[in-house]
């Protein structure tokens, strides 16, 4: 085993050399992962995207549709109450809530990826479809009885366009030295602000801070005075602005030089 994870490292080196781009992406992206690569190919498909681009579409809740250059859909959170209208070729879910994951997904989307492994181990991805890379952090969750789930939630990161954008799922605990390193240094952070049901306002702030993401997209946040009160404890370190459509299309050339709140429509 260690001979062979010294071939595949190896081989993984001569393809980030061979690739500036992609050595650039993973180095920042990857951190100190290792789970193994798994790839599968994809026709093409445009998104009306100019290469390079993402489209980020609010949905609501934690669900989200991120729309790739090569005409990759993915649904955050996947859910039976709220999903996108398109079908994704890839769903995220967690189960905190069963607003934040499904029993009976879509049989049309090909990829399905719970957030939650067997028996109290974590979920292990690192899937490769088109132009788009999908990768999980496992953290743990609280339970309805004082204790926690261990491994019962997961932080997806997506490699696209030459960006790292991190979905944090239902997250219920600041992160750990350990998960920073293999969260790696994400671009776009998508982030519940609720204050309750996942983590409090301080440990988001914090978190957030930790980060350094250059874009922070708030959700999960149930009214205006809740997402009020994550603003205004966020304000005094980063600049927020609202935006007036639930879509964007962001690149690394579009994205802010310093952390940026920027606020969707929808709940």
């Amino acid at each position: 085993m260690l001979a062979l994870r010294l071939v595949l490292t190896a081989c993984l080196a001569a393809l980030l050399l061979a690739s500036p781009a992609l050595a650039q992406v993973s180095d920042r992206c990857l951190a100190i992962s290792q789970a193994p690569v798994r790839v599968h190919p994809a026709q093409f498909r445009p998104a009306g995207l100019k290469a390079a681009e993402v489209r980020l579409t609010f949905v609501g809740h934690a669900t989200w549709l991120i729309e790739s250059a090569g005409g990759i859909r993915i649904a955050t959170d996947y859910n039976d109450y709220i999903r996108p209208a398109t079908t994704p070729e890839i769903a995220t879910m967690n189960r905190a809530h069963t607003t934040h994951y499904t029993l009976y997904p879509d049989p049309r989307i090909a990829h399905v990826l719970r957030g939650w492994g067997k028996d109290g181990a974590a979920a292990k991805y690192d899937l490769t479809l088109a132009d788009v890379r999908v990768r999980n952090v496992a953290t743990n969750i609280r339970d309805w009885s004082g204790g926690f789930i261990p491994h019962g939630n997961s932080i997806f990161i997506f490699e696209i366009g030459g960006m790292c954008i991190g979905h944090l799922g239902h997250l219920h605990h600041t992160l750990t030295p350990e998960q920073i390193g293999h969260i790696g240094q994400l671009d776009v952070v998508m982030v519940a602000v609720d204050g309750s049901y996942t983590m409090d306002v301080p440990g988001v702030v914090e978190t957030l801070k930790t980060l350094r993401a250059r874009l922070i997209l708030p959700m999960h946040y149930f009214n205006p005075g809740t997402l009020a009160r994550f603003l205004d404890a966020i304000g005094s370190d980063f600049a927020v602005e609202t935006a007036k459509e639930p879509s964007i299309v962001i690149s690394q050339a579009r994205l802010p030089s310093e952390p940026k709140v920027l606020v969707l429509p929808g709940f």
